[in-house]
């Protein structure tokens, strides 16, 4: 058995804007093991200024992987707590390489092109005329819920996209959420939540910055908009920390990326710490490509996760990876006519 590793940087269709700036590239590593004519991949998604393992020594530890691949998946998952998204990188490349077919880590009904995820359709920060726009396609398009970037604009803006939405479309017609990125202060946060409350915003994802656990957890408890932790959760590395994060700040939800929170075997120990406090959760993904957005859907898919869930950025590169990933009526599906075009 042998493991080596690629860098691969995506290009974005046009620019997408967040409270932390633009994003034009996006760095993304996979991780392939060969075992004589078997090969297994995963991918390794960082981003950079965000991820917990944006560190200078990231692609040391990747050369470190590979040379220690025969450790196997549950050693190496322990010995790279430091590194979410290498944990995620290499549990997807283990499953793949057991898996009959290499893209069919969890086959189902889903990896055979019968049933489908609802997902839900991102609308990235811009000026008012560029949001309009991405929400009329987003419609068009099918989709049941939109996310919507808001906190680097002025909000007077924001607010009136989403008061043009929710005129044409009833809450019981079309699901918004907000993604505030910590976009807020906790000064202004309580004039943003009931301004959303008033348009029936389904929630909104870190209203103010981390590590601001007594101010998150008083909002948390009075907020006429549900909460969900997304950035809070990144660093958070042990199970009792997981649990104190969610016992101090008792959020209505929570977000999992597993290339931020350890890969499939972190997000798991969220999801059961937040099933056991009634705090509700859904999947995301972190701009991965094709191949770690195939293996996230899949494992999402194994989960039954209710709602939509946030796996619908393969469309947003002009090179990801061909595969047989289609964005349709709102859904993420397998079209078993298309293939794959990855090259070791």
């Amino acid at each position: 058995m042998k493991a080596s590793y690629k860098k691969h940087i995506l290009e974005f269709k046009r620019p997408s804007g967040t409270s932390r700036g633009v994003l034009r590239t996006k760095e993304t590593w996979y991780l392939i093991i060969q075992d004589g004519k078997n090969y297994g991949v995963g991918e390794c998604g960082i981003l950079r200024s965000l991820s917990y393992d944006d560190v200078p020594e990231y692609e040391s530890m990747l050369k470190w992987t590979c040379d220690h691949i025969s450790q196997g998946p549950d050693k190496l998952w322990e010995a790279l707590r430091d590194f979410p998204s290498i944990q995620a990188g290499v549990e997807m490349a283990f499953m793949s390489l057991k898996s009959q077919n290499p893209y069919h880590i969890y086959p189902s009904s889903f990896t055979r092109g019968e049933e489908a995820i609802s997902i839900n359709g991102l609308v990235w920060m811009g000026d008012e005329s560029f949001m309009r726009e991405q929400v009329s396609e987003k419609i068009a398009q099918g989709f049941n819920c939109i996310k919507m970037k808001i906190g680097a604009i002025d909000f007077k803006e924001e607010l009136a996209v989403l008061s043009a939405i929710r005129k044409d479309h009833s809450a019981s017609e079309l699901t918004l959420r907000v993604d505030a990125n910590g976009g807020f202060t906790k000064e202004t946060v309580q004039s943003v939540l009931e301004e959303l409350a008033a348009l029936e915003i389904h929630s909104i994802e870190q209203p103010i910055a981390t590590k601001q656990w007594d101010d998150m957890a008083a909002l948390c408890a009075s907020t006429p908009v549900p909460i969900a932790l997304d950035e809070e959760l990144i660093g958070v590395t042990n199970l009792e920390d997981k649990h104190k994060v969610l016992d101090s700040i008792k959020p209505q939800y929570i977000i999992l990326k597993p290339s931020f929170v350890g890969g499939f075997k972190g997000s798991e120990e969220w999801i059961e710490a937040a099933n056991n406090r009634n705090i509700g959760w859904w999947i995301t993904s972190a701009l991965e490509s094709n191949i770690g957005l195939n293996a996230i859907a899949q494992w999402t898919y194994k989960l039954g996760a209710g709602g939509p869930q946030g796996l619908g950025t393969g469309s947003l590169f002009t090179n990801n990876i061909s595969s047989p990933l289609e964005v349709t009526n709102g859904t993420l599906k397998m079209n078993p006519e298309l293939s794959w075009d990855f090259k070791i």
